[in-house]
């Protein structure tokens, strides 16, 4: 139950990225929204913890705000999943994008996340 709720607060945090950043782009509707937010959520469980790892000296050493660069490259890679797996998704636009909407969907979903009473772990 815990996976589907932070599925939906995933999902509509993703929805409120594509309306504020203008490089990202729903291809799909509703569909793509559900379904990036799944690769977002199989990104996070496998991929990123490996580039936390990886990237942790760099991280040290900018104080933290590497870790924003970590968070863009995985909102690419949950991008690129949905959307060559699924055939629907977000397309994200540049680097910049992606590294606006990572930041506007972990704000989002902290927000709604606490709202609905999900555990961030």
């Amino acid at each position: 139950m815990n996976f589907i709720l932070t599925w939906l607060v995933t999902a509509v945090a993703a929805a409120f990225a594509t309306w504020m950043v203008p490089g990202m782009q729903v291809m799909g509707g509703y569909m793509g929204i559900i379904t990036f937010a799944l690769a977002i959520a199989l990104v996070n469980a496998s991929v990123r913890p490996i580039m936390h790892l990886v990237s942790l000296p760099i991280t040290i050493l900018t104080l933290g705000i590497f870790h924003l660069v970590v968070n863009a490259l995985a909102l690419n890679i949950a991008s690129w999943l949905s959307l060559n797996l699924f055939n629907v998704g977000v397309y994200v636009v540049d680097f910049w994008a992606a590294l606006w909407g990572s930041i506007v969907i972990s704000i989002v979903s902290a927000i709604v996340g606490s709202i609905v009473g999900v555990d961030e772990n």
